[in-house]
């Protein structure tokens, strides 16, 4: 195996996170690998909360973060600007237009590819849609536009929830073939919250919080 292969793009440590007196992450430890992982769990169980710690988006009580040794607590600019993150329940962006949401997501990340949006955007049948605000689209449709970002952005750590929910069959068949490309990658880890694994796919690992 590629040695590139067996080093992890995120570590965490004792990640740790209560609502109010509820403990809902304990001592949470991993090493996220390129490649694909799947954090996998039941209702209520922490799959989009752990996915937000990860981010950087909700802050933990405590424990560390480390993508490519850069730490949340101690870079956390960096740190975010290796991460991709899109809250699909979110209304935060609702006043964007699709064109504009793009560009904010190319200014925050580097390595952003035009190239890949072009093709993730026709692939997800985006085009008709980007003259509009988001608040205009579908539930699926608004997915679709977080899920090109997230493609294109090629951020070190990319995180998706539940990405094919609400998604048409089409589109669904899109992206298990777009990630099937991601699965072998070094220098790029996927997390993906789901209740199952996405069929087809080679994970690099999961991460099961229980049903």
């Amino acid at each position: 195996m590629n040695p590139l292969q067996s080093t992890p793009i995120l570590q965490v440590s004792k990640l740790n996170f209560s609502w109010a007196t509820q403990a809902l992450i304990t001592d949470f430890s991993a090493d996220i690998l390129p490649g694909i992982t799947l954090v996998k769990g039941g209702d209520g169980r922490g799959k989009s909360t752990l996915l937000r710690l990860l981010a950087g988006a909700l802050p933990a009580q405590s424990g560390q973060l480390q993508i490519n040794g850069m730490g949340l607590q101690t870079q956390p600019a960096h740190y975010k600007t290796q991460v991709f993150w899109a809250d699909p329940r979110s209304d935060a962006f609702d006043q964007m237009s699709v064109p504009d949401y793009f560009e904010w997501q190319r200014r925050s990340h580097a390595h952003f590819d035009d190239g890949v949006l072009a093709d993730v955007v026709a692939g997800l049948g985006l085009a008709e849609h980007l003259h509009k605000q988001l608040y205009m689209l579908s539930t699926g449709s608004k997915r679709k536009v977080f899920i090109a970002a997230a493609f294109a952005s090629g951020a070190a750590l990319t995180l998706l929830d539940e990405p094919f929910a609400a998604v048409d069959a089409v589109s669904i068949g899109f992206l298990l073939k777009w990630l099937k490309g991601a699965q072998s990658g070094t220098n790029r880890a996927w997390v993906i919250a789901d209740y199952v694994a996405p069929e087809g796919l080679r994970l690099r690992q999961t991460l099961d919080l229980g049903d």
